[in-house]
Protein backbone atom coordinates (compact mmCIF):
# COMPACT_ATOMS: atom_id res chain seq x y z
CA UNK A 1 0.00 0.00 0.00
CA UNK A 2 1.29 3.46 -0.87
CA UNK A 3 2.18 6.05 1.76
CA UNK A 4 -0.71 8.31 0.70
CA UNK A 5 -3.24 5.51 1.16
CA UNK A 6 -1.79 4.61 4.57
CA UNK A 7 -2.00 8.24 5.71
CA UNK A 8 -5.63 8.50 4.63
CA UNK A 9 -6.52 5.24 6.42
CA UNK A 10 -4.79 6.35 9.63
CA UNK A 11 -6.35 9.82 9.66
CA UNK A 12 -9.81 8.29 9.20
CA UNK A 13 -9.20 6.27 12.39
CA UNK A 14 -8.60 9.32 14.60
CA UNK A 15 -11.63 9.38 16.89
CA UNK A 16 -13.97 12.34 17.02
CA UNK A 17 -12.90 14.61 19.88
CA UNK A 18 -9.22 13.64 19.54
CA UNK A 19 -6.20 14.95 17.68
CA UNK A 20 -2.85 13.51 16.72
CA UNK A 21 0.33 14.88 15.20
CA UNK A 22 1.71 14.83 11.69
CA UNK A 23 4.68 12.89 13.05
CA UNK A 24 2.51 10.24 14.66
CA UNK A 25 0.63 9.69 11.42
CA UNK A 26 3.93 9.48 9.52
CA UNK A 27 5.35 6.94 11.98
CA UNK A 28 2.20 4.80 11.85
CA UNK A 29 2.39 4.95 8.04
CA UNK A 30 5.96 3.62 8.12
CA UNK A 31 7.88 6.85 7.46
CA UNK A 32 8.96 8.14 10.89
CA UNK A 33 10.49 11.35 9.56
CA UNK A 34 7.67 12.04 7.10
CA UNK A 35 5.60 14.61 9.01
CA UNK A 36 5.84 17.15 6.19
CA UNK A 37 4.76 14.50 3.71
CA UNK A 38 1.65 13.88 5.82
CA UNK A 39 0.85 17.59 5.60
CA UNK A 40 1.09 17.40 1.83
CA UNK A 41 -1.14 14.35 1.61
CA UNK A 42 -3.77 16.05 3.77
CA UNK A 43 -3.57 19.31 1.85
CA UNK A 44 -4.26 17.65 -1.47
CA UNK A 45 -6.97 15.30 -0.16
CA UNK A 46 -9.19 17.61 1.90
CA UNK A 47 -11.70 18.36 -0.83
CA UNK A 48 -14.45 17.54 -1.13
CA UNK A 49 -15.07 18.35 2.56
CA UNK A 50 -17.78 15.69 2.71
CA UNK A 51 -15.21 13.07 1.71
CA UNK A 52 -14.88 11.92 5.29
CA UNK A 53 -11.21 12.72 5.82
CA UNK A 54 -10.96 14.41 9.24
CA UNK A 55 -7.85 16.42 8.32
CA UNK A 56 -8.65 18.92 11.06
CA UNK A 57 -7.69 16.34 13.72
CA UNK A 58 -3.99 16.52 12.78
CA UNK A 59 -1.79 19.19 14.41
CA UNK A 60 1.91 19.76 14.91
CA UNK A 61 4.01 18.08 17.59
CA UNK A 62 3.41 20.91 20.06
CA UNK A 63 -0.38 20.78 19.70
CA UNK A 64 -0.40 23.89 17.51
CA UNK A 65 -2.67 24.34 14.51
CA UNK A 66 0.05 25.07 11.99
CA UNK A 67 -1.75 25.16 8.65
CA UNK A 68 -0.79 28.04 6.39
CA UNK A 69 -3.30 27.17 3.68
CA UNK A 70 -5.59 30.03 2.68
CA UNK A 71 -8.30 27.60 1.56
CA UNK A 72 -8.33 25.78 4.92
CA UNK A 73 -7.20 28.41 7.45
CA UNK A 74 -6.42 27.98 11.13
CA UNK A 75 -9.76 29.52 12.04
CA UNK A 76 -11.60 26.80 10.09
CA UNK A 77 -9.59 24.01 11.71
CA UNK A 78 -10.18 25.58 15.13
CA UNK A 79 -13.94 25.79 14.52
CA UNK A 80 -14.11 22.16 13.35
CA UNK A 81 -12.21 20.96 16.42
CA UNK A 82 -14.36 23.02 18.76
CA UNK A 83 -17.48 21.49 17.19
CA UNK A 84 -16.12 18.14 18.37
CA UNK A 85 -15.63 19.42 21.92
CA UNK A 86 -11.88 20.04 21.70
CA UNK A 87 -10.72 23.15 23.53
CA UNK A 88 -8.51 25.31 21.32
CA UNK A 89 -6.80 28.36 22.82
CA UNK A 90 -7.01 31.78 21.15
CA UNK A 91 -3.44 31.21 19.89
CA UNK A 92 -4.49 27.89 18.26
CA UNK A 93 -3.04 25.45 20.81
CA UNK A 94 -4.55 22.12 21.86
CA UNK A 95 -3.66 20.17 25.00
CA UNK A 96 -2.18 16.95 23.59
CA UNK A 97 -2.22 15.28 27.02
CA UNK A 98 -5.99 15.74 27.16
CA UNK A 99 -7.00 15.28 23.51
CA UNK A 100 -4.09 13.34 21.99
CA UNK A 101 -4.50 10.04 20.11
CA UNK A 102 -1.21 8.23 19.60
CA UNK A 103 -2.01 4.64 18.58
Amino acid sequence: MKFKEKVIQIVKKIPKGSVTTYGTVATLAGVPRGARLVGGVLHFNIDPPAGGLPWHRVVNRHGFISTKCLEHPKSLQKALLEQEGIAVSPDFMIDLKKYGWFR
